[in-house]
């Protein structure tokens, strides 16, 4: 038994334990050596680093849910699986009524009995007055390629995939913004990208940008695509070749470390996969944000991510031990593997946040954690926004929060409501008991109370105390256990909800979410006041129809995540989206107002770029050019986020 638990752990430590890469490995990379670039004396270092995908031979490459042509299984022009959404039908002298198709989710192919009439009051919704989307482009109606032959014939000599078809390029020329989902509805971005490239692993990419230096070619990285900063969008003044750095074929789990609980991870791959491939060694990453379906690794770190299920997990920044990136000066990387460091200030933090300006991320070394055996939802009314508000606190307050919990207004209680499929006769009878007890017998008020959505991981016992926890605080601000389904339902309404969108498209409705984070003393005032000053836009501009909600979703120490949804009934107005940028910039303004801040993980690109200078100084901002110009001298990675 020694002599076998010997032999596990010097296969572990050879596996972090390498020579640090020769200067040959860079060769053509900017012109420069990794050990010139460094030092700056052409003296390399000698260290020691984790393992990559180089220095052993590589798992084979799994199954990916996304494939390469993501216009087979993906919308072109909404969100999400083809197979997935939202449709309205009408039934013979019937009203109208909305349903959900597939079986991807527990919502699909359910018909959602009070959804349409829940449209109608509250977005004034006419069913009969719709404006379907147009056509699939043709050829002929994409943005001609501005080609580098030279670029094209490295890329076929270094047996690199790429391709100039218009689909492809299309793809990965947007992410989710209001904006950039309306263009595709309704016309065509004025700048795609000219090719699309598709690396298989590190060493690969190392040429891709080694090529894009050489021949004058900007580069924006692409993972999952879901961006909502408009970060992917190609800047309409580039005049070079733009290559969209698809890593989505850089997805292997290349070893995991069952002893020290660390897997290296491919930052390609996408959330549900990660998910998939460690629960079948019986590992979680448990990060998991509301895009986890279709995000990447490398855009979670590039973007700073949170995932629901932080409390226990962690943000991106506490889960992440490793990170690897390659810029056109030289691949950036930690050559150790101790689970924290104390060698000055902290270099990773150059990319973590970077959102593709600075390079691309290849490889991630995460922590990762046994699945829990317990895995439970729970649920809390309370008799308004401000008592929930409270029982959020308390629970922040004693640390005891569960794997989740997100306190919902009002208007999203009724929201969620709508979205309840039929219950039968006994799901009816259940409902009218429980409105009574709540209504007439505790009390509260339908246009004031507010649910709270739970979710518990860990063992029986773990789970249990936090239960009981979690509902003795709730009690002492007069709330109310509401059960297992609610939170369920709420849970996975999260990953539908973006669906909802694009139905609204079809009948006059914009909508979009936009989020902050904020100290704990403010977030009520904040609330308030965004919620107000947005309901007073519309009035001035004769929005009459309009929703207007918030969630609390993350909570800290000092502070939490509130996370607003708006969506209004554009009939009569000729231009939507610039309306809705006017509203949304005067709610932003409100939220710095109120002492919070320009996003808490949905990141900046370029939709909230111009309040950088009031989120940081500007010797913090001559910093991260300072840092940009050292990484990227030629502005090769030419994406115009953040700065």
């Amino acid at each position: 038994m020694a002599a076998s638990s010997a032999r596990d752990r010097l296969t572990v430590i050879r596996r972090h334990l390498a020579p640090h890469p020769r200067d040959s490995d860079l060769q053509g990379h900017g012109g420069q050596a990794e050990g010139a670039a460094g030092g700056g004396d052409g003296v390399q270092n000698k260290g020691i680093q984790w393992q990559t995908a180089s220095d052993t031979t590589p798992p084979p490459h799994p199954h990916t849910t996304i494939p390469r042509k993501r216009q087979d299984l993906l919308k072109w022009n909404g969100w999400g699986y083809q197979d997935s959404k939202f449709l309205v039908h009408k039934e013979k002298d019937k009203d109208y009524y909305v349903s959900f198709t597939g079986s991807r989710y527990k919502i699909g192919n359910l018909v959602l009995p009070h959804f349409a009439s829940w449209v109608k009051e509250t977005l004034g919704v006419k069913f009969d007055d719709c404006t379907p989307p147009q056509p699939p482009p043709q050829p002929q109606d994409y943005p001609a390629s501005i080609i580098n032959q030279e670029f094209l014939d490295e890329m076929k000599r270094l047996g690199i995939e790429m391709s100039i078809e218009g689909e492809d390029r299309l793809f990965r020329a947007h992410g989710h913004t209001l904006a950039e989902v309306f263009v595709l509805r309704e016309g065509m971005f004025p700048r795609i990208p000219d090719v699309v490239v598709w690396p298989g692993n590190h060493s690969e990419v190392v040429k891709v940008v080694a090529a894009a230096g050489k021949h004058n070619v900007a580069l924006i990285p692409f993972g999952g695509g879901t961006s909502v900063s408009g970060a992917l969008l190609c800047p309409e003044e580039e005049s070079r070749p733009i290559v969209s750095l698809d890593t989505s074929q850089m997805c292997r789990i290349l070893w995991v470390d069952e002893k020290n609980l660390t897997a290296r991870i491919e930052a390609g791959i996408i959330g549900q996969d990660l998910e998939k491939q460690l629960q079948a060694r019986g590992y979680t990453a448990g990060h998991e944000p509301d895009s986890y379906e279709f995000s990447s690794l490398g855009g979670w770190v590039a973007t700073r991510a949170s995932g629901m299920k932080k409390n226990v997990y962690g943000n991106i920044e506490d889960l992440v031990l490793q990170v690897r990136a390659v810029t056109p000066r030289g691949t950036i990387d930690r050559y150790t593997a101790g689970p924290r460091l104390s060698a000055g200030p902290d270099t990773q933090n150059f990319i973590m946040g970077s959102e593709g300006t600075m390079g691309v991320v290849t490889e991630v070394t995460l922590k990762v954690r046994p699945v829990p055996s317990v895995r439970r939802y729970g649920s809390v009314v309370f008799p308004d926004f401000s008592s929930g508000l409270a029982c959020m606190r308390q629970v922040a307050f004693h640390r005891c929060q569960p794997a989740s919990i997100r306190l919902m207004d009002n208007q999203q209680f009724k929201f969620g409501h709508a979205l309840k499929p039929p219950t039968g006769l006994m799901g009816l009878l259940s409902d009218g008991i429980k409105k009574i007890y709540l209504t007439r017998i505790r009390g509260f008020d339908l246009n004031t109370m507010c649910v709270a959505t739970l979710l518990f991981e860990g063992s029986e016992q773990d789970v249990a105390q936090q239960e009981r926890r979690i509902n003795t605080l709730a009690l002492e601000v007069g709330g109310i256990p509401a059960g297992e389904a609610n939170g369920e339902r709420g849970y996975m309404l999260t990953f539908v909800i973006a669906y909802i969108r694009d139905l609204g498209f079809d009948y006059g409705i914009v909508a979009e979410s936009f989020e902050t984070s904020v100290p704990w003393d403010r977030v009520a005032t904040l609330c308030h006041n965004v919620k107000h000053r947005v309901h007073s836009q519309c009035q001035e501009r004769g929005i009459k129809h309009r929703f207007v909600t918030c969630r609390v979703t993350q909570t800290y120490d000092a502070g939490a995540c509130v996370y607003f949804y708006f969506a209004f009934n554009y009939r009569g107005l000729s231009d939507p989206v610039h309306v809705y940028e006017e509203i949304e910039t005067n709610a932003r303004n409100e939220i710095l107002g109120c002492g919070g801040s320009i996003s808490h993980h949905h990141g900046v690109g370029k939709v909230r770029r111009q309040w950088m200078s009031q989120t940081i100084s500007e010797t913090s901002l001559g910093a991260l050019r300072a840092v940009k110009q050292y990484f990227d001298p030629d502005n090769i990675f030419a994406s115009g986020n953040l700065i």
